[in-house]
């Protein structure tokens, strides 16, 4: 891979990662701030299972929450790798920041692209599974409960 197609390739995956790590995150601020609402409106919290509900949707937001800063953290060191000429030296950046930051220790020598962007989508993969539960959750909690 030449060194312009590498920095386009961790420039534009960085961009998306901040887009797709971003909308989970707004949906789950967005439903947790009128999950009680709904739920009440309708009746749930009388009902065991709603009020679970809740709880499940208020820990699943802290997890999706979580993992969209990890998310976020991860887009801006592949913008760092990005401004680098060559992958070499932008993986040494990333792992001598990490170094220092005290994340991780310092390799013997920087990972490839592909395995960075692998553990990323790994990332992104457990943040969907945690807003997969958080609807369900939500959806349990204040639209299938009966009044």
């Amino acid at each position: 891979m030449t060194d312009e197609a590498y920095q386009q390739r961790t420039a534009a995956f960085a961009a998306m990662l901040v887009k797709q790590a971003a909308w989970p995150a707004a949906i789950v601020l967005a439903g947790d701030s009128i999950a009680p609402l709904v739920a009440s409106a309708r009746g749930a919290l009388q009902a065991p299972i709603a009020v679970l509900a809740l709880l499940i949707a208020a820990a699943s937001a802290v997890v999706v929450l979580g993992l969209t800063a990890l998310l976020l953290f991860d887009a801006m060191l592949f913008r760092l790798m990005a401004s680098h000429e060559d992958e070499a030296s932008g993986g040494a950046a990333v792992d001598d920041i990490l170094a220092r930051m005290r994340l991780k220790p310092a390799p013997s020598s920087p990972r490839p692209l592909d395995d960075r962007i692998a553990g990323t989508r790994r990332l992104l993969a457990r943040q969907r599974i945690a807003f997969a539960i958080f609807v369900l959750a939500f959806l349990t909690a204040g639209f299938w409960m009966p009044r």
